[in-house]
């Protein structure tokens, strides 16, 4: 059985988890962790109460990275669907996990059809010059551009060198109407708006023709089924992953 302790646990994402870690027959919930009415407050408070075999992580931007070294200082193997580490993080991550011999699991998106468009977006970045990215949210969400966006983009990135080939030279007459450049002049343009959960379009364009290749999640429950792979593979190999794509 597989200790599971679930942080941000009164949030969308974090009720959603505790209901798969609850339905799946190999998982224990054993902690709650929420600082607004949770079971314990802290990760610290969780890990002097019950024993944690993994902790799932779905917080806030600004608390993610201290959460994540404290598992991995004191013993803890991580899954991690808070986006908002940065590349810097993300590697220091890497490399205490190493070090630590512990699982640091780290997915932008845990939905197995948002994992395919990402892989689909870089196989068509072979043979595209061309590509922009449109990620849409609602309008809770704090970071932008998202996590998957950036994913995306960097995988796309390992396919071409550069995605604006034959753009004139642009003038914003209005800062940022062009969106953030990311990887390889890719163009990320983040909306915000209520009504949507999320939903990620990229766009590639060629003489005479376009590609779209899009993903809407409905619910949170899509998320859920990645959450419990990422969980049980870090259960039985203790090392550091980024991206649900390295194990479908």
């Amino acid at each position: 059985m597989i200790n599971v302790a679930v942080c941000g646990a009164n949030g969308k994402m974090g009720q959603e988890v505790i209901k798969a870690v609850n339905n799946a027959e190999d998982m224990a919930l054993v902690a709650r962790i929420d600082i607004k009415d949770g079971e314990f407050a802290t990760i610290k408070d969780a890990k002097n109460s019950v024993k944690i075999d993994i902790l799932i992580d779905f917080t806030q931007p600004k608390s993610i990275y201290e959460n994540a070294l404290y598992c991995l200082n004191n013993g803890i193997n991580i899954v991690i669907g808070t986006t908002g580490l940065s590349d810097e993080q993300i590697s220091e991550l890497k490399s205490l996990s190493e070090s630590q011999k512990l699982g640091c699991f780290i997915a932008p998106n845990f939905s197995t059809g948002a994992v395919l468009m990402m892989k689909f977006a870089q196989m068509a970045s072979k043979y595209f010059d061309n590509a922009e990215i449109i990620e849409l949210h609602h309008n809770q969400k704090k970071d932008a551009p998202s996590g998957t966006a950036v994913k995306t983009a960097l995988m796309m990135s390992e396919e071409n060198p550069d995605f604006t080939k034959g753009n004139c030279a642009e003038v914003e007459t209005i800062e940022g109407a062009r969106g953030a450049k990311s990887y390889n002049n890719i163009h990320i343009h983040s909306v915000r708006l209520p009504g949507y959960i999320a939903s990620q379009e990229v766009i590639f364009g060629a003489g005479g023709q376009l590609l779209t290749i899009r993903h809407d999640s409905m619910n949170r429950e899509c998320y859920m089924d990645g959450v419990l792979r990422a969980v049980r593979y870090v259960n039985e190999n203790r090392r550091f992953v980024y991206g649900l794509d390295k194990i479908m």
